[in-house]
């Protein structure tokens, strides 16, 4: 079975691959772990995020972002001596400032998923890339999407992690041509 070569290296990464990413994620829960997931991968490879995937559930109430706008000074301490996660001062105070601007996101709008989703219209771009080198770190979406995320306050969330975080949440599908997901995800996208 063909998959996208990054998939291939390890196990984690091969499930992830096989089952989520690339899939159109709707619920503003999920987009926000995904949002933090991403913006922690920042400099570092996404195999040691899917690692500590369980230890940031844990650690950040399911990703509860009403909980982790009110976290305290003593809660981002016992955070920084948390091995299950990604141990970051800068990066653990951005989530926590990111939840803030993630709820005033959803008062503004209704919904993250209505904000986030209108970088791409709504709908998924569905590109046909032949190999993994013809796949963009950044698109005009992620970039216009960054500014804006950046203006409402984000922190840790560039052109390159907006467009990472595009493929996993399926506002993008970069499968390449020839893996099985490329049209299996295409597939899900018309089916709801």
């Amino acid at each position: 079975m063909k998959r996208c070569e990054w998939a291939n290296s390890n196990p984690l990464e091969t499930l992830y691959h096989d089952e989520e990413w690339g899939v159109p994620v709707h619920d503003d829960r999920m987009l926000f772990e995904m949002l933090i997931l991403e913006s922690a991968q920042s400099g570092l490879s996404w195999v040691t995020i899917l690692q500590k995937r369980d230890g940031y559930l844990k650690a950040f109430d399911n990703f509860d972002a009403k909980k982790i706008a009110k976290y305290s000074p003593s809660k981002i301490e016992k955070l920084l001596a948390d091995p299950s996660i990604v141990r970051n001062k800068l990066k653990i105070n951005a989530t926590v400032e990111n939840a803030k601007h993630f709820l005033d996101i959803q008062n503004e709008y209704g919904s993250f998923d209505k904000y986030i989703w209108s970088f791409v219209e709504g709908t998924p771009v569905n590109n046909q890339w032949k190999s993994q080198s013809d796949v963009p770190s950044t698109s005009p979406e992620s970039e216009n999407m960054s500014k804006s995320l950046k203006k409402k306050g984000f922190k840790f969330i560039g052109p390159t992690t907006c467009y990472a975080y595009m493929q996993a949440a399926g506002m993008v599908n970069d499968h390449i041509i020839s893996c099985f997901r490329c049209k299996e995800v295409k597939q899900r996208q018309n089916s709801g």
